[in-house]
């Protein structure tokens, strides 16, 4: 069994969601410069303080954006695929892992569900005053979608972990119409507060 070089970040990457990354540790330079010789994927897996996530996402290298003296690097990477890590290898300087890539189940998601999502993605962003363009052809909308949010890393994991589109789609769909209300007396309460003494 070949063994998938890890990159445990605080963070969650999801298929076909882009990660720019700063590489200045010697042991990840060594891992990346394999992974270029070799043209192969490295795997992003979240770490916490005391362990590793169970489930993370393969990234290939797009390209090398900046290489700087010192070898420190600039890359352009995107999500590939999940895996799940069977085995922790602790031979290199860099961890490794044993994995076995995770497929979605087959699922559908119905017209109405996927027109709500975008609707909701996009009045969520509209709420926080900011105006986002979603490609309707992604195949893995639900990851698009989450990749975008700026919520918790144990919400985007979760959404990560899940084996079936329909299943990710309704979750944001809930997500969203709880959050949208929160949001918007969060800044109604805001305005309030700063509108308050003054004399108009």
């Amino acid at each position: 069994m070949s063994l998938l070089p890890l990159f445990p970040l605080d963070l969650v990457l999801f298929p076909g969601a882009p990660l720019p990354l700063h590489i200045f540790e010697p042991r990840y330079q060594e891992m990346i410069a394999e992974c270029l010789q070799s043209k192969k994927p490295f795997g992003m897996v979240r770490a916490g303080k005391e362990s590793l996530a169970e489930i993370g996402c393969t990234a290939i290298i797009l390209n090398v954006v900046k290489k700087h003296p010192d070898g420190r690097m600039d890359i352009a990477t995107e999500g590939q695929q999940r895996f799940e890590i069977l085995q922790v290898n602790q031979e290199r300087s860099f961890l490794q892992g044993e994995v076995a890539f995770v497929d979605d189940e087959p699922s559908q998601v119905t017209q109405t569900n996927q027109t709500t999502v975008i609707q909701l993605h996009e009045q969520f962003f509209e709420v926080l005053g900011q105006t986002v363009q979603l490609e309707q052809k992604n195949p893995s909308l639900s990851f698009q979608l989450a990749h975008e949010l700026p919520v918790d890393l144990d919400f985007k994991q979760a959404i990560l972990e899940m084996k079936s589109e329909a299943e990710r789609i309704d979750t944001l769909i809930e997500y969203y119409r709880s959050t949208i209300p929160k949001i918007e007396r969060t800044l109604r309460t805001r305005e309030q507060a700063s509108g308050n003494g003054h004399v108009h």
